[in-house]
């Protein structure tokens, strides 16, 4: 099944005429952003856009999605948002509140004000503009499942730039998600600065690297 703009069509004709699908990246990762991405879908002389191969971006391999970011970035049709919340937000916060907020930072940053939301998955964000959460709206709807290509491929630029500052934890491989690597590297070395503290991986291997060493400390001192 392919994303239609059958959600949107029928938005439309109630008189709803700037919708904006929205999807996030980066919830279950155990380091980095949480993004988040709006897309309106403008037709234009009653034709729509018409885009090959959108599909949730989880469909999609890495090359794909970010050949369309470039047409979906850079096409007369559409109208995008991209927000951000940093691995220390989502700290002090939560995850789900972090991503409400990004959601809320993208829609934002529309060069146009929706008056109307498609959500992805059952979340709700904080504006006065009337929404719908649909469960697995980036397979379903057009404009959800662009949203879900911006998110992700802004993200993943995002983790390849901070595996230039943190190149042991491999982050240009997982971007962040709690892999076979991932977890190997943060028991050697413990966290970064861009790990989320409050997940709890990130706790338990973060309290095993304290004891390695002072597991360490204490041998040498055994050794004088």
């Amino acid at each position: 099944m392919f994303p239609n703009l059958r959600n949107e069509k029928r938005l439309w004709r109630k008189g709803h005429k700037k919708i904006a699908g929205l999807d996030e990246a980066g919830r279950g990762p155990l380091s980095g952003p949480v993004t988040a991405a709006a897309v309106i879908i403008k037709p234009i002389r009653g034709k729509f856009v018409k885009i090959r191969e959108i599909k949730d971006s989880k469909k999609l391999t890495p090359k794909k999605r970010e050949e369309l970011y470039k047409i979906l970035t850079n096409h007369p049709q559409i109208d995008w948002g991209i927000g951000k919340v940093s691995e220390k937000v989502i700290d002090k916060i939560n995850i789900l509140e972090a991503t409400e907020l990004a959601m809320k930072k993208a829609v934002r940053r529309l060069k146009r004000k929706p008056v109307f939301l498609i959500l992805d998955g059952n979340l709700e964000i904080d504006l006065e503009i009337p929404q719908k959460s649909i469960k697995k709206a980036d397979e379903k709807v057009f404009s959800c499942a662009c949203a879900s290509i911006l998110a992700k491929v802004y993200r993943d630029r995002v983790m390849r730039r901070f595996h230039r500052k943190y190149p042991r934890y491999g982050f240009d491989k997982h971007k962040g998600y709690p892999t076979k690597l991932h977890f190997k590297m943060l028991k050697k070395y413990g966290s970064c600065k861009i790990h989320r503290k409050s997940f709890k991986p990130v706790i338990k291997y973060q309290k095993s690297k304290r004891t390695l060493r002072g597991g360490a400390k204490g041998s040498s001192k055994n050794k004088k």
